[in-house]
């Protein structure tokens, strides 16, 4: 299926940005609520899991902190909550991944699989590439933009 953009359609903004990306988001939280996770712990989770080595909470702060730019108190809160639940766990002074930590993941991504496979999918990819381009260059320069107010 290949879908072709209206000509009336709206120029990329910061508008349409949210709106995109919260309907995403809201897709992967519906998926993440039937197993009792929330986006944060997905997140933070997936950054103990795909880390090349254990990582110091504080490291992990500042990983989830860089991409969500939620408060750090707020990540640490996440970070309990996973070690309460048994799916990340202490390693010394580092947190891993325990298996039904990468069992969750493995099991949320099989089930959005095919959600995301419907909402990408028939995109051409020659958008995906100039739109990736946009969004990377949206991220460095509000990420700068941020650096600088809360400097």
């Amino acid at each position: 299926m290949t879908t072709t953009a209206p000509t009336n359609a709206p120029f990329a903004d910061a508008r349409a940005l949210g709106l995109a990306h919260y309907a995403a988001r809201g897709v992967l939280e519906h998926v993440l609520a039937r197993h009792g996770s929330t986006f944060q712990q997905q997140v933070a989770l997936r950054a103990a899991l795909t880390a090349d080595t254990p990582q110091a909470p504080d490291d992990l702060v500042a990983q989830v902190q860089g991409s969500l730019k939620a408060d750090p108190s707020d990540i640490r809160a996440t970070l309990d909550e996973l070690l309460a639940k048994q799916l990340l766990d202490t390693d010394g002074a580092h947190l891993r991944p325990t298996d039904a930590g990468r069992e969750l993941l493995a099991t949320v991504g099989a089930e959005s699989a095919p959600i995301s496979a419907r909402i990408w999918g028939g995109i051409p990819a020659e958008d995906l590439a100039a739109a990736g381009r946009v969004l990377a260059l949206v991220a460095e320069r509000a990420n700068a933009e941020l650096a600088a107010l809360t400097a």
